[in-house]
């Protein structure tokens, strides 16, 4: 019996190429275009395997990951993204992926790595690998304006807020989408500013941004994919 892989993007077109590379190999449990739905899914259907991608809308692929470990931890994650900075590495693994591939590579890896993982073992892209290795023989100091982002001092609740204010729900409709009060989203966001030092909207999207809750406005054309 073919592995079973659920796949979570939210660019149609890339989904439907991921689609077109596997489907000879893998049977295809579902496609889903948000976090949310990404944790529904894997819950539901308990594929082998999900490919997460980072920037997923309403709840971004690395906390989909990390819910997902806690109520399905056999499941096996692999990203799929157009991020190969350190900071987003990391954070994957610590999330609890198992394999780590750059959408501009896909087409030549993927199925590889989706085995190499189905086998227990863990895959990095190489081009990833060998960045991660030359950061690490050349550390470049960070400067004040583009230091590593963090967020460990923002709670899981809090990255999720964060993330829909990013994305330009009204407190209401974040409060919707939670299932927690009006007051509960307001004090979070008051909480969120003063931990961050922000005053504005727009400096709260630009952490969001920063630290992979949501993607760039214009993300790159995604090559490697058969027409």
């Amino acid at each position: 019996m073919k592995p079973r892989v659920l796949i979570a993007d939210d660019h149609t077109l890339v989904a439907e190429g991921v689609e077109k590379l596997l489907e000879h190999d893998f049977q295809l449990c579902g496609r889903v275009a948000d976090g949310r739905a990404l944790v529904r899914a894997v819950e539901k259907e308990k594929p082998d395997i999900a490919l997460v991608d980072i920037a997923l809308p309403l709840l971004n692929g690395l906390d989909a990951c990390r819910q997902i470990k806690k109520s399905v931890p056999e499941v096996k994650l692999l990203v799929l993204t157009m991020h190969g900075e350190q900071y987003f590495v990391t954070e994957a693994f610590r999330a609890g992926v198992s394999g780590y591939v750059l959408k501009q590579s896909v087409a030549e890896e993927l199925v590889f790595a989706i085995k190499e993982v189905l086998k227990g073992r863990l895959y990095v892209s190489p081009s990833v690998a060998e960045n991660l290795v030359e950061q690490a023989l050349h550390p470049v100091e960070p400067t004040p304006a583009g230091s590593t982002p963090s967020n460990v001092m923002l709670s899981g609740r809090q990255r999720e807020v964060l993330q829909l204010i990013a994305e330009g729900q009204s407190t209401k409709e974040i409060a919707s989408t939670l299932n927690v009060s009006i007051k509960t989203v307001e004090f979070h966001k008051t909480r969120i500013m003063k931990q961050l030092g922000v005053h504005s909207t727009a400096e709260l999207t630009k952490h969001a941004i920063a630290i992979g809750l949501i993607a760039m406005p214009h993300q790159p054309t995604v090559p490697g994919f058969p027409p």
